[in-house]
């Protein structure tokens, strides 16, 4: 059969390629059976803070320096064991000048 993965936790990003001022949802998933609490989120290895709504953090507005490896980790609960697990790390870039803009001319 297919081999079984090996991240106990999955970083979903709403989208990886952005724009100046765009917002994008980052969500932490764990494996269907296991328990997940204590979501934190970082950017590189800056701590940007637990989830709002469970496993979600909506960062907002997107700018060129929000850019980079993101990833999250949590606290996994399985029967009577707890550990703490991260994520592999997403690439995010964020492009400047939105040819969209707005504001009228």
């Amino acid at each position: 059969g297919p081999p079984c993965p090996t991240d106990r936790l999955v970083l979903q990003v709403s989208a990886q390629e952005l724009l100046e001022g765009d917002t994008v949802t980052l969500r932490c998933r764990g494996w269907r059976h296991l328990g997940l609490t204590q979501v934190r989120f970082y950017r590189e290895e800056k701590d940007l803070g637990g989830a709002l709504k469970g496993t979600e953090l909506s960062l907002s507005p997107m700018q060129l320096r929000h850019g980079g490896r993101y990833r999250c980790g949590g606290l996994v609960t399985n029967l009577m064991s707890q550990w703490w697990e991260e994520s592999a790390p997403v690439t995010v870039t964020v492009h400047g000048e939105n040819p969209h803009p707005n504001a009228p001319t």
